[in-house]
């Protein structure tokens, strides 16, 4: 039976991939067909076969399915910038239409495990009133929200999970991703984010020193997904 996720973050820079990466992994490990999606991804680089994202590269990677990287990610821009703003500069429309058919796509692919993961946070802009959001509100999918531990995380993260109820999807579970394991009180900080999150921890990944897709699986439970 096929299982697909929404994967978002408390912020830019929390660790999505990272995450993203280690659960496709233990995925495949468990025996299961995997595949994923980035719909759009700022700060490409110019190569000889196109715009390329670390981050998409990093999901196709441990995706098991046949997949291209541009059904991975669609939309590509070079800067390092918001979409809505590296799309206005390329004189692109960014739409939530656009972006919803290539990622229908690969959910039609019926991988036993997929995940599409946005970009930044849960409200970032994508053009007009559109918001990334409204695809994740499109696709209909459980959401799997990715905490970067350390000073504040615990406002963005209740802030970002009412935010996701409120939109009307399902909270399917939250990864502890600590970017600073120098946080004061840590795990007073994670015990009040266990308490406050109305979702099962799906993992504590500490601050590893070889960042592989196999290194973060290790911490991962995929079990505790509904």
């Amino acid at each position: 039976m096929s299982a697909a996720y929404f994967i978002t973050g408390t912020d830019t820079d929390v660790g999505k991939t990272t995450i993203a990466a280690g659960l496709l992994h233990a995925a495949r490990s468990a025996g299961m067909s995997t595949a994923a999606g980035k719909p759009v991804a700022s700060g490409c680089d110019v190569t000889p076969k196109g715009l390329r994202n670390s981050d998409a590269l990093a999901l196709l990677a441990e995706c098991s399915l046949p997949l291209t990287y541009a059904q991975v990610n669609p939309v590509a821009f070079e800067p390092p910038i918001a979409p809505h703003l590296a799309a206005r500069e390329a004189g692109v429309a960014l739409t939530v239409q656009s972006l919803l058919t290539p990622m229908l796509a690969i959910l039609d692919m019926q991988a036993d495990f997929t995940l599409i993961e946005g970009a930044g946070g849960w409200r970032v802009p994508l053009a007009d009133q559109d918001n990334l959001s409204d695809l994740a509100m499109a696709l209909g999918l459980p959401v799997i929200l990715v905490v970067g531990v350390r000073l504040g995380c615990i406002n963005h993260a209740l802030l970002t999970a009412e935010a996701i109820a409120q939109d009307g999807l399902q909270l399917a579970g939250w990864v502890a991703n600590i970017i600073d394991p120098k946080t004061s009180r840590l795990e007073e900080n994670l015990a009040t984010l266990a308490e406050r999150i109305p979702a099962p921890c799906l993992g504590r990944v500490p601050k590893l020193k070889s960042v592989t897709a196999e290194a973060v699986a290790e911490h991962l439970q995929l079990d505790l997904l509904d």
